[in-house]
């Protein structure tokens, strides 16, 4: 009896221990398809097989592929925010915040190839019927609509924008710039600065 009780809370231990394992191996492989075939041409099955795991071992962390995509997509957020709070400094003129949050999207590209163009996925695509979350574009456009609120504060920048709409926009701009440069394989660095001179002098104060 008492080998019994043993043999059992071994067992419940390896499954537990399996668990954030199978898990990990699950991220990485859809991180992976995300990137290579997209939302619309990846599968949950092809995701368990990637990880080299059976196709219900998905189904143990995520109920369907939307939730893991978005999984994926709060991942891609939150790496991104690292890189933009090492840019950025306390007390940075809108000039300098503009400039290096210009080139924390750049060196995250550079070091996660095609990350971002996976996570940005138009939210329709995604859509299952219970409404998709707050995408990524969407998210990045009320970060800089805060920035502009900060700006505007300290006389930086306009203060009669609406900077809701204003920081929605800039977040789509700089993403097709982003998309435009990548094409043209024009140089980062004359990329940021056109854009940077471009925002300063749209967001002048009146």
């Amino acid at each position: 009896m008492e080998s019994a009780v043993v043999n059992t809370a071994e067992t419940k231990d390896r499954k537990a221990r399996r668990k954030p394992e199978s898990l990990s191996k699950i991220k990485s492989a859809a991180r992976k398809l995300f990137v290579e075939r997209g939302y619309d041409s990846t599968r949950p099955q092809d995701i368990a097989r990637e990880a080299g795991l059976g196709h219900g071992t998905f189904y143990l962390h995520y109920p369907d592929k939307r939730a893991c995509f978005l999984a994926f997509v709060e991942e891609a957020r939150q790496e991104m925010d690292v890189h933009l709070r090492d840019a950025r400094r306390p007390g940075q003129a809108l000039e300098q915040v503009i400039t290096a949050t210009l080139n924390a999207i750049y060196d995250y590209c550079d070091s996660h190839p095609g990350v971002l163009r996976a996570a940005m996925t138009d939210a329709a695509v995604i859509d299952a019927g219970g409404g998709p979350d707050t995408p990524l574009m969407a998210r990045w456009g009320e970060e800089w609509s805060q920035i502009i609120r900060e700006a505007a504060a300290g006389g930086t920048a306009c203060s009669s924008y609406d900077a809701a709409i204003i920081g929605q926009a800039i977040a789509g701009a700089l993403h097709q710039a982003a998309k435009e440069g990548a094409r043209g394989q024009q140089c980062r660095r004359a990329l940021a600065d056109n854009l940077t001179r471009f925002l300063v002098r749209a967001l002048r104060p009146d």
